[in-house]
């Protein structure tokens, strides 16, 4: 099994699971990939480290990357949406409302959101997510 990062021409972006890299290629070909958001069938592959299920002698278990490289990849991810987000703390629902119904200017925040706001969210199609650990280094916390 291979995981995808996909994007539709609306810029809409989801996993797609595969069978091989080749089972990809068949349905993309084929024209049987649609975007779960909008149905666009224009699907294009984005740059990823993709999750290898193997078959063989591994139990089953997942073919990962270092533990080193993973830390490091999620340091720079971390440190990539402090530089490019603004913090609006407790009003995160609010704010991510304001700005899907154009209330208010068009930006990438972050904040905090109880698991109800973020589903809330989700249901009203605001496209959110949570990150499971921690956004800010502890070198950072005010």
């Amino acid at each position: 099994m291979i995981v995808y990062d996909l994007l539709c021409e609306n810029a809409h972006r989801f996993e797609g699971w595969f069978a091989s890299p080749e089972a990809f290629s068949h349905q993309h070909e084929a024209g049987q990939l649609a975007c779960p958001m909008c149905g666009s069938s224009s699907v294009q592959k984005q740059p990823s480290a993709p999750y290898v299920q193997t078959g063989g002698g591994d139990n089953g278990q997942a073919v990962m990357a270092n533990p080193e490289l993973l830390e490091s990849m999620r340091r720079k991810f971390v440190e990539f949406v402090l530089q490019s987000t603004v913090d609006v703390g407790p009003r995160f629902a609010d704010e991510a409302r304001a700005i899907h119904y154009r209330e208010a200017p068009d930006r990438a925040i972050r904040g905090l959101a109880t698991a109800q706001d973020t589903k809330e969210l989700q249901e009203e199609g605001i496209e959110v997510f949570s990150l499971p650990v921690p956004v800010l280094p502890k070198d950072k916390l005010h």
